[in-house]
């Protein structure tokens, strides 16, 4: 049964043009944009490393604040204002199913989109790895969990789904400009680098790129 039932979330899922872009296409085409800006020579500005090899990990958290900020929240806050999750109260689905489907949907696109970007920045920019791997998905899903239990904050105590898309809006895109997941922080004036310590997606890109 939850293995029908995610699977037809998972279709529903992926015609959302707003989260397939920004979690698939949006990271590369700035992995794309930065390396041809800066290309991947390790320098001193960036700690004799290459500018994509420093980004690739800010990206990743993009992907996962798409997901966890955006896809999540609006599509439960959206089926609670439908009353969908009441209704499934009357079938042997629980509704608490219906929110780890979810979360099942929004993991497989994450991982799907950081695959995606990893076998873009290897292929055209010999990107590295310096950490430790275990490491390094450890802290990933820590990123992952912080940002999924946002986005169902944002979910819980909106009232409708309006409201939802308006209070993700408000958090995603200032995190998304401000945070270092796609313009590196070292370019930023001071008074942005302030403001950037307020979000707390700023810890999760210093958190994957520290490992």
């Amino acid at each position: 049964m939850f293995k029908t039932l995610t699977t037809f979330e998972f279709k529903l899922h992926v015609r959302n043009f707003f989260t397939m872009f920004f979690a698939l296409a949006f990271p590369i085409m700035m992995l794309l944009l930065f390396g041809a800006m800066y290309g991947n020579e390790p320098s001193s500005l960036t700690g004799d490393r290459g500018t994509v090899d420093l980004m690739l990990p800010a990206y990743t958290c993009m992907i996962v604040a798409v997901t966890g900020l955006m896809s999540l929240p609006l599509t439960v806050a959206n089926y609670r204002e439908q009353k969908i999750l009441k209704r499934f109260m009357a079938t042997p689905i629980q509704p608490m199913q219906i929110l780890v489907s979810q979360v099942v949907v929004n993991s497989i696109t994450t991982v799907a989109g950081i695959g995606l970007l990893l076998v873009v920045a290897k292929l055209v920019y010999s990107v590295q790895f310096f950490g430790n791997v275990l490491t390094t998905l450890m802290a990933f899903l820590l990123v992952m969990i912080s940002m999924f239990s946002l986005g169902l904050v944002i979910a819980g105590v909106t009232p409708n789904a309006r409201a939802a898309t308006s209070l993700a809006f408000i958090l995603y895109f200032p995190m998304l400009f401000l945070s270092g997941a796609s313009i590196p922080l070292y370019i930023m004036p001071k008074g942005m680098i302030v403001i950037s310590k307020l979000l707390p997606l700023t810890y999760g890109v210093r958190l994957l790129s520290g490992v």
